[in-house]
């Protein structure tokens, strides 16, 4: 628990971090076919690059509680707040080997963020969980959004160096507020001291896999989405680049508003099961109408869409309503989180490689559908009311 200046400034900068996370990951994905145009690249090269997330956040996710063991909580956030920026700068600087590298280097940093800022609500915010986790979530849902809509129109001004890297000033806000909000509370020094807590292992906890397997599943549909859905409308709905990124953005923005309420509102629920069930059969309804009819319509399937991806704070809200500790709550995390983004990143990178090999969408949209039937399923078993 923490003292209320204390706390609305920790708040506030737990809430600006998570605001840095995302357009990394949007921006890019809003103008991919332009960038690999100029510099000349693969189609190899934009695979990996629409899989560099995921696949970061899963394997740098296993290292989080190291570093957090090591820095503590909050320098462990500093740093890679740091990175992110850092990241963000370096990969317009050249050409797409850089890119590449300096994308999976900024993707290590969202991971240990990913992993230890939930952390970080349930030890000072413990009686406020689901309304941090809110306020979390929907920071990412709103500055994905805006990192999807804006930068294809940046690009039009300022190239797409310009239109990314100007990403990375929201990430230097963030590393100035989380060095104030964490002075303040003099919580780094504490930290040194802190005891690692049991170490117990979560493998043979079924409700841990379900936690985790829901989460995998729920990112793969909104890394699939942030990496392919610019390509799906330019391609079947007729819509130009510009008209394709705004779009892509007013549905990232659709999922703020759930994220302010729901996790508040599962939190206080003993089995928040229907939340599951509604915000997935959106995800489904909107799937099927962008393989089915996307030029008709169009604005409705991603209403459904951007609903759908609004389930992401549930499967940030049962690693911390699902644990009794934040030691527990740290293993829960990385769990989830490292091997839930692994596994999410077959979404995107299936989705492209059965449209290359088809040459169109209708198969990668079958696979989605099949994968949100599986969501449905571990994240009504994540739901029941039994702490891992």
């Amino acid at each position: 628990m923490v003292t209320t200046t204390a706390g609305t400034l920790l708040a506030t900068a737990i809430i600006m971090a998570a605001f840095t996370l995302r357009p990394a990951v949007t921006s890019l994905a809003s103008i991919l076919g332009d960038v690999r145009t100029a510099l000349g690249a693969t189609a190899a090269w934009s695979s990996l690059i629409a899989a560099a997330p995921t696949i970061c956040f899963g394997l740098a996710g296993f290292a989080a509680p190291w570093v957090d063991r090591k820095l503590g909580t909050t320098r462990a956030l500093l740093a890679a707040l740091t990175l992110i920026a850092a990241g963000l700068f370096a990969r317009v600087a050249a050409g797409p080997s850089l890119l590449l590298i300096a994308t999976f280097a900024l993707c290590g940093g969202i991971a240990v963020c990913n992993v230890l800022l939930p952390v970080m609500i349930k030890e000072y915010f413990p009686n406020q969980v689901g309304r941090l986790t809110g306020l979390f979530s929907a920071s990412l849902a709103f500055s994905a959004s805006m990192g999807a809509a804006t930068t294809p129109a940046v690009q039009n001004l300022g190239g797409w160096r310009v239109a990314l890297g100007v990403w990375a000033l929201p990430g230097i806000l963030a590393i100035a507020l989380w060095w104030n909000a964490t002075r303040k509370l003099n919580v780094v020094k504490a930290e040194a001291t802190q005891t690692p807590g049991e170490h117990r292992s979560l493998v043979r906890n079924a409700k841990a896999w379900y936690i985790t397997i829901f989460f995998a599943l729920q990112a793969g549909f909104s890394y699939t989405t942030m990496a392919w859905l610019s390509e799906v409308l330019t391609h079947t709905a007729g819509v130009d680049r510009t008209t394709a990124g705004i779009m892509f953005g007013i549905t990232m923005l659709i999922g703020v508003p759930i994220s302010l309420t729901v996790p508040a509102i599962a939190a206080r629920q003993r089995n928040p099961y229907g939340w599951v069930v509604l915000l997935t059969a959106m995800s489904m309804i909107g799937t099927l109408g962008l393989m089915l009819a996307p030029a008709t319509l169009t604005g409705l399937w991603l209403l459904f869409v951007g609903a759908g991806i609004g389930i992401f704070p549930l499967g940030v809200a049962f690693i911390s309503i699902r644990t009794r500790t934040p030691a527990d709550t740290v293993r829960m995390s990385a769990m989830a989180q490292s091997l839930g983004y692994l596994l999410a990143a077959i979404g995107p990178f299936l989705f492209g490689l059965l449209r290359e090999m088809t040459g169109g969408f209708t198969a990668s949209h079958i696979a989605v559908l099949g994968f949100l039937s599986l969501q449905m399923v571990f994240g009504t078993l994540a739901a029941r009311p039994r702490f891992v």
